[in-house]
This record gives C-alpha cells, structure tokens and sequence, in this order.
C-alpha cells in the first residue's frame, strides 16, 4: 500500500524532480491531468530542462524502475524518459529540453512541423506534440507557457495530414487489395484513419498529445466496422479500401465547410 495520500506523492515527487540539476519546471500530463484518470492510472510527469540534464542524476534518486540516456526512446523531440515505481505508483518521466520545445513551438507558429516515428503511436507524432504538451499538462513546478492553437498550423497541418491518409489508401488499393492481403490493408485503413484524425483536429485547433481515442474523437468512428468485416477476397478488400476513403473525405469536408 502506499504510504502517501495521492496529493503528497504528488508534492513529494515534483519537489524531488525540480531539484535535478538543470531541471526549470515539473508537469503532469496523461489522464491525471485531464481528470480522467482511473485508480491504478500511471502518473505522467516531465521534466523540462535547460542545458545538459544527466540521467544518472535520475538515478541517483534511487526510486525502482528503468532511467533511459538522452536519446534512447528514439532521438527526436521525445528524446527520452523513465519508467520508475515511486510509493508503489507508476510513475513515467519524460525528459523536456527546453531548448527544443521553444524551436518547435516558433515552427507550429508559423505552421510547420515533422512527423517523427515513435513506438505506440501508428502514425508517428508530430514535432508540435511538445507544444501540445505546453498547452494541456499542469504545471507543477517552475514556470511555463501556455500557448494557443496557431491559426498558421490550422491552415497547413489538415492538408499534410490528410494528403498522408489518402496516399496510404491509394497505395493500399492498388498494391494490397488485389492481392487479398488482408493485414495490410486492415494497417493501411487504421494509419489513414489516424491520419486523418491528426487532420480533423488540426482544423478544429484541438491539441494532440497521444493517439489514444483519436479515431473517436474525430468522429470517424464508421471506420471499426470496415476492418472488422475485413475478408480476403481482392474485391471485398478494394470495396472496404474505398468506402474508408469515402468516410475520411466527408470527415473532413465537414472540418473544411
């Protein structure tokens, strides 16, 4: 059991974050921050840092569980992170440079972005996801901004996004389908759905932090059934590939109306 009320682990921990060398400001983000969190939810917590932050600093901690280096979840903006046991609650820390969240919030201002691959997340994410990350995770500790939705990346990120999504289903009609390959094309209508949910939220100017619920949240719901009556006949497949592309195009048009 733990020996903290939730609020006092809570204290404890960013107390302890923020004293890392190098450490400006602590975060909680994930369903604890939204308020949607169950019981046995993980606790998302970052620490944003300005210059050289030392994992081994983590370490030394002592808390139980795993302490990445600099660059281990893959480089890019989720430059890495630990997965710790700290009184007996999942705690997962994400590692925050500041000097590269405050690159990619001046890109999402003037409405450029890259996509990034990262394990978990279909469609890879977008290097705005840490500008996403300022506007929506609560500040614990240190001082932080809290940007709006720029009006630039609502006018370029719906069109990538989307050409993305209808680009996968092209390739997926004419190389898969036919061959009644059924788990590409049951991949390819899931990466195009996610896609274009990337797409339709963009032109909401709704923040993304993660995949989770993002099909729903984009209303493209209709797309479950098309992969769960998913057959191997070519027909069949090049039927579903093409009413998927149906339901993502009145998606957005309806964004774009």
């Amino acid at each position: 059991m733990p020996s903290l009320t939730d609020q006092a682990f809570l204290d404890a921990t960013a107390d302890r974050l923020a004293a890392l060398p190098a450490v400006r400001a602590v975060t909680l983000g994930g369903s604890r921050a939204r308020g949607t969190h169950g019981p046995g939810s993980d606790w998302d917590m970052a620490v944003y840092y300005r210059g050289a932050f030392d994992p081994d600093d983590l370490r030394a901690v002592g808390w139980a569980g795993e302490v990445s280096g600099i660059g281990e979840w893959g480089g890019g903006v989720f430059n890495g992170g630990a997965w710790l046991t700290v009184d007996e609650r999942r705690v997962d820390v994400h590692y925050r440079d500041l000097d590269v969240v405050e690159h990619q919030r001046a890109e999402a201002e003037a409405g450029r972005f890259d996509v990034e691959p990262l394990m978990f997340h279909l469609a890879g994410i977008p290097t705005y996801l840490v500008v996403a990350e300022l506007a929506v995770n609560q500040v614990l500790r240190g001082e932080l901004p809290r940007p709006a939705y720029p009006e630039a990346l609502r006018a370029t990120a719906p069109a990538r996004w989307y050409g993305a999504a209808t680009a996968t289903l092209a390739y997926a009609g004419a190389a898969h389908a036919p061959r009644g390959a059924v788990t590409q094309v049951a991949g390819a209508i899931a990466l195009a759905a996610t896609q274009t949910a990337h797409a339709v939220l963009a032109a909401r100017g709704e923040w993304v932090t993660n995949e989770k619920g993002i099909v729903r949240l984009a209303g493209l719901d209709a797309v479950d059934p098309l992969v769960a009556g998913l057959t191997p006949e070519p027909e069949s497949l090049t039927r579903a590939v093409t009413e998927c592309g149906r339901i993502l195009g009145r998606a957005v048009d309806r964004t774009s109306g």
